[in-house]
């Protein structure tokens, strides 16, 4: 990824809201490069090896669900997915398919603004680590590499997204301590609050649950959650 100039492909068929998606993240300072349909989607991935996707669900030729499915095959990709419903299993879905974080439509431009920027810097964290020697994690049968970004469960690895892995890390810094979503925002995500943002930490950590085992994984009610030793 350029520093300077990240490319970001932008996949929405409503011209009104790919051009206004489009024009701010140019206004940002980043590189936009633009598909409408499913297929063109995967053919841009494959030709400009994008820094980041925004990928709209509801596509013409075949869904974005399909769309991060083949990228995430392709090369892995931090994707941004917008979607028109709210509904928590099209939520999770689109987690499970690999997508990083999720905006509900109709959403704010500085919010999308502040997602994607905080993707982009936790893909910088992740490409500094691979640099640096960093220490394996184990919290139970729970074994996390954070420099070859890759998890097990006991003997059989799991496939975590980006936004799972680095979640998962947080709570295995601190095992058996509660983390308040506040705190997990600022780690994980790299941002302040926002519309939809514990609802976004609590998607996450039920994707994370499918993956890792949900007994692993404690809610305190209304205050967060806790990596278990099990």
């Amino acid at each position: 990824m350029s520093p300077e100039q990240p490319t970001i492909l932008v996949v929405e068929d409503e011209p009104l809201i790919h051009e206004a998606v489009a024009d701010r993240l140019r206004a940002e300072g980043h590189h936009v490069v633009s598909a409408y349909d499913g297929p063109g989607a995967v053919a841009a991935h494959g030709q400009h090896d994008p820094d980041l996707v925004v990928l709209d669900v509801m596509l013409p030729g075949f869904d974005g669900l399909e769309v991060c499915r083949r990228i995430q095959a392709a090369r892995p990709t931090p994707v941004l997915m917008l979607t028109a419903r709210d509904d928590e299993s099209d939520v999770l879905v689109g987690l499970g398919v690999g997508a990083d974080d999720y905006l509900t439509k109709p959403f704010r431009m500085r919010e999308l603004v502040a997602r994607v920027a905080a993707l982009l810097r936790r893909v910088e964290r992740a490409r500094e680590l691979v640099r640096e020697p960093s220490t394996a994690m184990s919290v139970g049968a729970l074994r996390l590499d954070p420099a070859a970004r890759r998890a097990w469960v006991g003997e059989d690895e799991v496939h975590l997204t980006p936004t799972e892995f680095d979640l998962a890390a947080a709570l295995a810094q601190r095992p058996g301590q509660v983390l308040r979503r506040e705190r997990l925002l600022a780690e994980v995500w790299g941002w302040e609050g926002g519309e939809g943002a514990t609802r976004t930490v609590d998607s996450h950590v039920r994707s994370l649950r499918a993956k890792i085992g949900a007994e692993r994984v404690r809610t305190a009610h209304g205050v967060g959650y806790a990596l278990e030793e099990r």
